[in-house]
C-alpha cells in the first residue's frame, strides 16, 4: 500500500480484518491475569498487580517512540490513554514532558502507573504527573488541551473471552475508538498542532476506525507499519485535527 496516502485513499487501501477464527486464535488470553506478575523494560522493573495487563509488542512500539522522541513529549502536555502499568508515562517523565495525564478506565492500573512513576521518575521541575481514572477522558479536567495523545486500544474485532478484564483490554472493538475521537473533537482536547497516535492491527476493523476519525475532522497518516509475518499487520497512525493540523 501507499503509506503516504491520506483521507479516502488511505481508507480504501487498509486491509480488512483477518478471518474471525484467525483473530480469536491469535488473541487467546494468558491465564495469569488475576495473579501478581513482573515486567522489565529498558532496565526498569514493574510489579504487575492482578487485573493489570502486561504490555505486549505493540505497546512497546509506543514506549520506544516516547522514550527516544519519535513521539515527542518533551515540554509538551501528554495524554497516555490506557496507561496500564505506566511505562509510557515513565518514559515521558524521563523525556521531560510538561504534563503527563495517565488515563485508564481501570482505577487499579492508574494507581499502579502512579506508583511506578513516583519510584522511577519522582518529582521533577517543570513536569507534572496527573493520574486520571475514568472512561476515556472522563478523568481529565475541563479546559485541558493536550499536545500529544497515545492509545493502544482494545480494538480486536472478535470476542476472545467473557472475562470482563480481558474484554476491557483486548476486544472492545471499533466503537471505543469512535467514542475516543468524538470526545477529542467535542471537548476540543487537542491543542493547536496536536497529534494523536493510535496503534491498531488487522485483527481490528481498521477501515471503520480511520473513517470514524475522519468523520470527526481528523486527518490520518500512517507513521509506521509492522509486518509480524503471521498475517498480522500493525499500523501506527498519526492523526491531526482540522485547522490544528
Amino acid at each position: 500500500m501507499d503509506t503516504t496516502a491520506t483521507g479516502p485513499d488511505l481508507v480504501r487501501q487498509l486491509p480488512p480484518p483477518l478471518p474471525a477464527e484467525r483473530i480469536v486464535a491469535l488473541n487467546q488470553p494468558k491465564q495469569d491475569l488475576h495473579t501478581t506478575r513482573a515486567y522489565e523494560w529498558n532496565g526498569w522493573t514493574f510489579d504487575v498487580p492482578p487485573g493489570v495487563f502486561l504490555p505486549g509488542w505493540t505497546s512497546r512500539m509506543i514506549h520506544e517512540r516516547v522514550l527516544d522522541g519519535r513521539i515527542e513529549t518533551r515540554g509538551r502536555r501528554y495524554g497516555a490513554m490506557g496507561a496500564g502499568l505506566g511505562v509510557e508515562a515513565v518514559a515521558a517523565g524521563v523525556r521531560g514532558a510538561r504534563e503527563i495525564y495517565a488515563m485508564d478506565v481501570h482505577a487499579t492500573s492508574v494507581a499502579t502507573a502512579a506508583r511506578h512513576y513516583a519510584r522511577l521518575v519522582g518529582p521533577r521541575d517543570g513536569t507534572a504527573f496527573l493520574p486520571a481514572a475514568g472512561d476515556l477522558f472522563d478523568g481529565v479536567p475541563p479546559g485541558t488541551r493536550l499536545d500529544v495523545v497515545t492509545f493502544n486500544p482494545p480494538a480486536v474485532s472478535q470476542a476472545v473471552s467473557d472475562d470482563p478484564d480481558i474484554v476491557r483490554n483486548t476486544c472492545v472493538g471499533a466503537p471505543l475508538l469512535a467514542r475516543f475521537f468524538a470526545q477529542l473533537a467535542e471537548r476540543e482536547l487537542l491543542a493547536p498542532g496536536g497529534e494523536v497516535y493510535v496503534i491498531a492491527s488487522n485483527t481490528a476493523d481498521l477501515r471503520t476506525i480511520v473513517q470514524d476519525a475522519q468523520d470527526r475532522g481528523f486527518t490520518p497518516r500512517v507513521d509506521h507499519v509492522r509486518d509480524w509475518r503471521d498475517g498480522v499487520l500493525t499500523f501506527l497512525f498519526a492523526f491531526t485535527h482540522g485547522s490544528r493540523a
